[in-house]
Formats: structure tokens, C-alpha cells, sequence
């Protein structure tokens, strides 16, 4: 049954589009001097994000805040197939695109580009929604029909992004899958096993791939070579202590002339720093708080276990990624190259990102 009025959440839809208004005008300064040197374009990144991301994003938006949410969960098992398919795509010749030995994105005619692990986030979600609202606590306690196939379900799709590499994804879609467990009624000590099991397996892969190794040594040790694999922390921390309180002006930025690495993506946090102070980086963690309240209001009211499990998911997705991102460009954890939702430029994460965004408004219609 819809709310009175049926209407969407407006306060949540305010909160999520102020964020995503400001981190177009941020990616306007912060991609202009890399869009210059590239494509003699200072705002070319920006057009990108709009035209590819916005866009999009905003029909997509739209179409999902109208859409019955339980559309989603009566094609649940589609979804999930669609979630293994796209992860394997990205391993076929003619479609793969990406950087070294990292397989993470699809090329269709060197034109159109996708990343799928993006989508991977929102249509997994679905199925694990699905899969444990209709189990219920009981069943999601249960050794055989609910540990083991979380476990197989869940390993398989972190498996697929393990070998890409993409494990700053993996850990954002493992973060999220252990919120909407617990939420659904899982022990407490199958939650702690799982954080345990993670950790181990992280620090396996740490252990496994020299680059990782470096970047942890470099979280522990971040005056260590400042000029080789600690650059990129040494820069983003120069660039908000230049910032100070206030900052040096909107688009006085000097880390972003080809200084600071990653400037449009991971970076952008520093970015902001630098140029609006540490002010308006408290502000925007403000905001993300903001999102995560409103949110938590509108899975209380939640109609059924399944769109409950949804807003809670989307929630901990952004939220976890948020957190990620800019505790990696203060040094409080080792840089995973995570963007920071809605603001860092990506067009799939943008568009996506607000795909999710018209689910929970369009749960929000019928919140109690």
C-alpha cells in the first residue's frame, strides 16, 4: 500500500541531487588542466560526466522512481544471471577494455564503454535482497539454506572481480553483502567469521601482488619514497593542507596542474580541500550523514523484508565507498582507487549510482 500521498521522499531526493550538483562544479575545476592536456579540452571531462553519466543518470532516475520496486525482486534470478554474465564479459576478446593486465570495462565499437562491476553493485543487491527477504531470519540462520548459499553466491561474484583485478569493488560489494546479511537476521558470529575470513583473504591478495604490498607499506609508512609509490597520499595530504580552513578559492587549485594523481577520480576529495578548505570537506561528510539518516528513515518504513534489504544495501554501497575514498586521501586507510560517489568523474558509477537512488525513492512511495 502507498504512503498518503504516494509521493517520493523529497528530502532524500534534495540531499542526493545537492551532492551531485556540487560534484559537477567541482569536476569542472578539478578535471579542467588534465582535460587541457589531453584533448585541448578544459572541459572535456566535464562533458563526459554529463553527457554519458548526468544524463543518464537522471533518466534512469526517473524511470526507477517509477517502476514498482517489486519488479525487481519478482526478476531477482535474472538479475543475479545478468550479474555473472557481465563479470565474464569483460574477459572476452573484441569487448574487454582496460588498463595492463586489469580487465574492468567493456568497449562496444571503441564508442560506447561500460563498467560492469558499477551495474554488478545494483543488480546483485537484487538478487541477495530477494534471496534473504524471502527466508526470512530463520532460514538466513540456518547452516544449509542460508550460510552456505550466501556463501557460494557471494564467493562466486567476488571471484570474478578478484581476477579482473578489481578489488576496491570487491570489497564495497562484500561490505555491502555483510550489511543487508545482518540485516536480514544473520549471528552476529557469521557476520564476525566473515569479517575475519575477509581480512585473511586480503591480506593474501596484499601479499600476492607487489603494488598492493606497496600501497600498504605506504598507509603504514607514508613519508616512505615520497617521490615513487608514496607520491600519490604525499600530494592529496599537501593538497589539503594547503586548503587550510577555508581553502585558496574555487578553481585556484595548484595540485591539479598535473601535480596530484587521479585528480578527476579518487583524487577529488583533495581537491576540495585545497580549494574550498577542510570546511567544506566536513561539509561534505555532512552530507553523506545526511543520506545515510534520511535513508535509515525510509527502510524503517520499508513495506516488505525486500525493500528494506534494497535501501539498506544502497545505503552501505554509497556510504562504505564514501568513507573509503576519503579515508584513503587522509591516510587513514591505503589508497584502493575507489571513487567518491556522485562527485569523482565516471560516467557508469554516476549513472548508476542514481539508478539506485530512483529505486529508493520509488520505496519510498510506499513507506508507512
Amino acid at each position: 500500500m502507498r504512503n498518503k500521498n504516494g509521493t517520493i521522499d523529497y528530502l532524500y531526493f534534495g540531499i542526493v541531487s545537492t551532492i551531485i550538483l556540487f560534484g559537477l562544479i567541482m569536476l569542472m575545476s578539478a578535471s579542467a588542466p588534465n582535460g587541457y592536456a589531453q584533448f585541448g579540452d578544459s572541459y572535456y571531462f566535464l562533458k563526459h560526466q554529463f553527457i554519458f553519466g548526468f544524463i543518464p543518470g537522471v533518466a534512469a532516475m526517473f524511470a526507477f522512481s517509477k517502476i514498482p520496486y517489486t519488479f525487481w525482486k519478482m526478476h531477482a534470478w535474472n538479475l543475479l544471471i545478468l550479474s555473472i554474465v557481465l563479470l565474464v564479459a569483460v574477459f572476452i576478446p573484441g569487448l574487454s577494455a582496460g588498463i595492463g593486465t586489469a580487465h574492468s570495462w567493456i568497449s562496444i565499437g571503441g564508442v560506447f564503454s561500460l563498467q560492469p562491476s558499477e551495474v554488478v553493485k545494483l543488480t546483485f543487491l537484487f538478487y541477495l535482497a530477494a534471496w534473504l527477504g524471502q527466508r526470512g531470519s530463520h532460514g538466513v540462520r540456518d547452516v544449509n539454506s542460508g550460510l552456505l548459499p550466501f556463501v557460494l553466491v557471494l564467493g562466486s561474484v567476488l571471484g570474478l572481480l578478484i581476477i579482473q583485478p578489481d578489488v576496491g569493488t570487491m570489497s564495497i560489494i562484500a561490505g555491502m553483502s555483510l550489511i543487508v546479511y545482518f540485516i536480514a537476521g544473520a549471528p552476529v558470529t557469521y557476520v564476525l567469521g566473515f569479517v575475519l575470513a575477509g581480512l585473511t583473504g586480503l591480506g593474501l591478495l596484499i601479499s600476492l601482488a607487489p603494488y598492493r604490498a606497496a600501497r600498504f607499506t605506504t598507509f603504514l609508512h607514508p613519508e616512505l619514497d615520497p617521490q615513487g609509490i608514496g607520491y600519490h597520499i604525499n600530494q592529496a595530504l599537501l593538497a589539503l593542507g594547503s586548503g587550510g580552513m577555508f581553502g585558496l578559492g574555487y578553481g585556484h587549485s595548484r595540485q591539479k596542474f598535473q601535480y596530484l594523481p587521479e585528480v578527476a577520480t579518487d583524487s577529488v576529495i583533495a581537491v576540495i580541500g585545497e580549494e574550498l578548505g577542510m570546511m567544506m570537506v566536513l561539509l561534505v561528510l555532512f552530507a553523506f550523514l545526511a543520506f545515510v539518516w534520511r535513508s535509515i528513515e525510509i527502510a524503517k518504513g520499508a513495506p516488505d523484508a525486500f525493500s528494506k534489504l534494497v535501501v539498506v544495501g544502497v545505503t552501505a554501497w554509497i556510504t562504505l565507498q564514501a568513507f573509503v575514498n576519503i579515508g584513503s586521501m587522509v591516510a587513514l586507510m591505503p589508497i584502493t582507487g575507489v571513487p567518491l560517489p556522485f562527485i569523482s568523474y565516471g560516467g557508469t558509477a554516476l549513472a548508476v549510482s542514481m539508478a539506485a537512488v530512483g529505486v529508493v525513492l520509488n520505496i519510498s512511495r510506499y513507506s508507512k
